[in-house]
């Protein structure tokens, strides 16, 4: 896996029209956001597919990566997850997930194919986030994990909660909105 610096640089490079930064960028990360789309998608054809729009994506508008918000692994990773949510609210057209704090996209990260740094980074932001989720209510907490880790939609997460739908979508709305400020006093 390339370095942090490394990708910020292909990232930098594609932003300008640089076909062989972009190629090179492609080899070094496509691995792990294929793993990402294939975790939520559970389907070889679809992750694939969704694989191909994130790197369009990323081609199209790598101009708006920004370092200082983050790490470029972080910021594909994001790309690749919305690409898969985009395909599950195709497929399941009453999926409507509201927007999550950009820190909880470092939970799906790869932490084998890190580097020291961006691991160190990782765990910092991993342990604030489970700091952040003890602090939601029990239901507030699975209602947003359901939601996001297993692709549950509002009326899925209803059915399995045994919870009326508009107070599941109250569990979500209010869980993330304190998930976020909690964050953000930690940062």
């Amino acid at each position: 896996m390339a370095e942090r610096e490394q990708l910020a640089e292909w990232l930098s490079a594609t932003a300008r029209g640089d076909e062989q930064a972009f190629q090179r960028l492609y080899a070094a990360t496509s691995a792990q956001l294929y793993a990402l789309l294939l975790r939520i998608l559970r389907n070889p054809e679809r992750a694939q597919d969704a694989l191909q729009d994130a790197y369009i994506r990323v081609w199209q508008k790598a101009d708006t990566y920004a370092p200082e918000r983050g790490a470029p692994l972080t910021w594909l990773l994001s790309i690749a997850r919305y690409r898969a949510l985009d395909v599950l609210r195709r497929k399941r057209p009453e999926v409507a997930m509201p927007e999550e704090p950009d820190m909880v996209a470092t939970l799906l990260e790869d932490e084998q194919s890190l580097s020291p740094v961006e691991e160190n980074e990782n765990q910092q932001s991993l342990d604030a986030i489970r700091v952040c989720l003890k602090t939601l209510q029990p239901q507030q907490r699975d209602s947003v994990l359901l939601a996001y880790y297993e692709g549950l939609t509002h009326q899925e997460l209803a059915e399995r909660l045994d919870a009326p739908l508009g107070t599941v979508k109250s569990w979500i709305r209010r869980g993330l909105l304190r998930l976020r400020e909690c964050l953000a006093e930690r940062a």
